[in-house]
């Protein structure tokens, strides 16, 4: 890998360049909180060689998410299972408009 790999990397919001003390804050809150949404499966960060938690910018919004809900009264439980279930939503959504994109495009047999 050479150096103009490891920058074009930083753009990658799949990589995980954040420790878990600089994620923690970053976002305001503590590891602790980190690894509950990590074992209520919300994120799953990714280990370095030496197996410590390595999270992405991706994961990082999702735990921002979390932390909103839970500083908003939701116990953490609940905010981890609305964030996946707004997540199905959004990706539901997304292929509803594909579908429609293409049923557009293709002529109909009636036509």
């Amino acid at each position: 890998m050479t150096a103009g790999d490891s920058f074009d990397r930083l753009d990658d919001d799949d990589y995980p360049a954040y420790t878990m003390g600089r994620a923690a804050a970053m976002l305001g809150t503590t590891q602790s909180f980190l690894r509950s949404i990590g074992e209520a499966r919300l994120v799953t960060p990714l280990r370095s060689e030496g197996g410590h938690r390595r999270y992405s910018r991706y994961q990082l919004r999702i735990a921002a998410r979390a932390r909103e809900l839970v500083d908003q009264g939701t116990p953490i439980e609940a905010a981890c299972r609305i964030i996946i279930l707004e997540d199905q939503l959004e990706e539901a959504q997304r292929i509803n408009a594909e579908y429609r994109r293409a049923a557009e495009a293709t002529p109909t047999a009636a036509g």
